[in-house]
């Protein structure tokens, strides 16, 4: 498969991404306050929401849509066009959810959409991807950051149980980012273990031997959690952008590493490459870093 069939890929990625989370906004607006301490509660609720199930089959198909990604593109060009999804988010979060742009955000769009061009403009056909990582290398990368992305979302559970706390996105958008970048490289190691021969049985055994299945495993039940209930107390257009930066720098950088890819050779190419990923990032930190309304109390005890 070409970088055509990626960029393709990447952007109906985009789109079932911003979706899901779209509708798992709207399904958690309706529901109880969650709360981390009671996961099981938790998932009874969003299971009985047919809209949340609805958003969650929709970043499934998000997920088969980034394995295509992964074969065809650089890990660096990859999250260049996934940083374009947010453009797609911030437009449905103010048509679906009401949620306010403001001018600056507004004036971000525009200059994720230059990015997206940089970075589709610095591909081409023969690049290097890479398709295994050594296990000591990507457990060395993976394991403390999950450690620090629960701490810090602890640390911040705890700061917003105080009563003069403010509710921001922003300490919640990296402790979940730091997890689903730990993704981001599990889902590229499943993605480079697809081209094994020799069946269904001998790519299971593959990938069993190997860490990205339970990789995938604990950010999927720790994320599913901690993203939901960080879903539900801030804006998705505040939440989501945080999320994606903090998740598109760590798989540039450390994925880059652990999966062996260069940059492009060409000067012209790298410099569209690094400054379209630059320009996104630099854009996202500049959104908005709280929200301007407050939801009501958590109520820790509530149920339906």
């Amino acid at each position: 498969m070409g970088w055509g069939v990626g960029v393709v890929a990447a952007l109906l990625a985009n789109v079932a991404y911003s979706t899901g989370f779209v509708l798992e906004k709207r399904a958690l607006s309706a529901l109880p306050p969650l709360s981390t301490t009671r996961p099981a509660r938790l998932l009874r609720l969003l299971l009985g929401s047919p809209l949340w199930l609805a958003g969650s089959a929709a970043l499934a198909a998000g997920f088969a849509a980034q394995l295509v990604v992964y074969r065809t593109l650089p890990i660096a060009a990859a999250q260049g066009l996934f940083v374009s999804g947010l453009v797609l988010l911030l437009l449905l979060s103010s048509r679906v959810l009401g949620e306010r742009t403001s001018g600056r955000e507004r004036a971000g769009i525009g200059l994720i959409l230059c990015a997206l061009v940089m970075v589709v403009a610095s591909l081409r056909g023969d690049g290097d991807i890479g398709h295994t990582a050594a296990t000591g290398t990507l457990l060395a990368i993976c394991v403390p950051t999950l450690v620090a992305g629960v701490l810090l979302y602890g640390a911040t559970e705890r700061r917003a149980r105080r009563p003069d706390a403010s509710v921001t996105g922003v300490e919640y958008g990296v402790a979940v980012g730091l997890l689903y970048g730990v993704s981001s490289l599990a889902i590229k190691g499943v993605s480079g273990l697809l081209t094994t021969d020799g069946g269904l049985g001998s790519l299971a055994l593959t990938l069993l031997r190997g860490p990205y299945p339970y990789l995938l495993l604990f950010t999927g039940a720790a994320g599913l959690v901690l993203s939901q209930t960080a879903l539900q107390r801030c804006r998705a257009s505040l939440i989501v952008p945080v999320c994606t930066t903090v998740t598109c720098v760590f798989t540039v950088v450390c994925g880059t590493v652990a999966f062996g890819e260069p940059l492009p050779h060409e000067p012209w190419r790298l410099a569209l490459r690094l400054g379209g990923t630059a320009l996104a990032v630099c854009v996202l930190l500049t959104l908005p870093r709280r929200d301007a309304a407050h939801p009501d109390p958590v109520r820790e005890g509530s149920d339906r």
